[in-house]
C-alpha cells in the first residue's frame, strides 16, 4: 500500500511540472486557439465582389482550423455567389459541400436544385426540392419548385408515350393516308401536333362564328389531304408541314 502511494504521488508531482512546464513556455497563460474571421468572405460575397469574394472565402474554407460554422457560411456565401455569376458546377460543388457538412439546411437544398434545373437536370432537381421539404415543409420556394417540376416530368412523361402517334386511333384507319401517317413517326408526330394547334386555336377564338370558320378551315384540309394523297407530285409531309406553320402563324406561336 504504501509502495502504491508512493508511486501515485510521483505520477502527481509528474503531472504538476508537466503543466508548470507548460504554463512556463507560455508565460503562464493557457494557449489560444486562432480563430479564422469570416466576415470579409461574407461581406465580399454580400457585395458581388466575386474577386475579392473568392479570394477571402478560400481562407476560410482552406483553413485547417476554421470552425464547422464558419466553413458552412463561407461555403454557402461562395456558393450563392457563383451562382449569382453563372458559375452553376463551382456553385453546386459548394452547395453539396455544405449540405454534407449539415444535411438540414433546406435553402441550400433548393438552391441546388435551383442550379440542377439550370443544368437540365430535372431528376436530380426533383430529389433535392423533396429533400429541402422533408426538412421544412412549408417551405414556399421549394413548395412552388417541386410542384412546378412534377408537373414538367408529368407532361414529359406523356409526350414520350404518345411519341409516334397520330391524333387517330391506328387500329380504325381505313384510308391508305391513315395508314401512310401510322406507319411513319415522323408523320405521326405532325398529324398529333396539327391536332393540338387547331384545338388550341379554336379554343382562343374570339366568339362562336370564328370558331366555327377555323374548324371549316381544318376539315378543309383534311378533305384535301384525303383526296391528294397517292396522287402523282402530292407530297404529304409538306402539305402537313405547311398546315401546321398556317395554324401557328409564321413566326411560331
Amino acid at each position: 500500500m504504501r509502495s502504491f502511494l508512493i508511486q501515485l504521488s510521483g505520477a502527481g508531482l509528474l503531472c504538476a511540472l508537466s503543466v508548470a512546464a507548460a504554463h512556463a513556455a507560455t508565460g503562464g497563460e493557457p494557449v489560444a486557439v486562432a480563430q479564422v474571421d469570416v466576415a470579409p468572405c461574407l461581406a465580399a460575397a454580400a457585395a458581388d465582389d466575386l474577386d475579392k469574394a473568392v479570394t477571402a472565402c478560400a481562407a476560410v474554407i482552406e483553413h485547417e482550423k476554421t470552425a464547422k460554422e464558419a466553413l458552412i457560411k463561407a461555403l454557402v456565401a461562395r456558393g450563392a455567389l457563383y451562382a449569382r455569376h453563372e458559375q452553376i458546377d463551382r456553385a453546386i460543388a459548394d452547395d453539396s459541400r455544405a449540405l454534407q457538412l449539415d444535411p438540414g439546411l433546406a435553402d441550400i437544398f433548393n438552391a441546388r436544385g435551383e442550379l440542377w434545373l439550370k443544368k437540365g437536370d430535372r431528376p436530380k432537381a426533383v430529389q433535392d426540392f423533396g429533400a429541402a421539404l422533408k426538412i421544412d415543409p412549408n417551405h414556399e420556394k421549394a413548395k412552388a419548385n417541386h410542384k412546378a417540376m412534377a408537373r414538367e416530368l408529368e407532361r414529359i412523361g406523356a409526350q414520350i408515350a404518345v411519341a409516334g402517334k397520330p391524333s387517330f386511333n391506328c387500329a380504325r384507319a381505313r384510308r391508305a393516308v391513315e395508314r401512310a401517317i401510322c406507319g411513319n413517326r415522323e408523320l405521326a408526330d405532325l398529324d398529333r401536333e396539327i391536332f393540338a394547334a387547331n384545338e388550341r386555336v379554336i379554343r382562343e377564338a374570339r366568339n362562336a362564328g370564328e370558331a366555327k370558320t377555323l374548324q371549316r378551315a381544318q376539315d378543309e384540309y383534311v378533305a384535301r389531304r384525303n383526296a391528294g394523297f397517292g396522287r402523282p407530285g402530292y407530297d404529304l409531309k409538306k402539305a402537313m408541314q405547311e398546315r401546321l406553320q398556317r395554324l401557328n402563324g409564321v413566326d411560331g406561336y
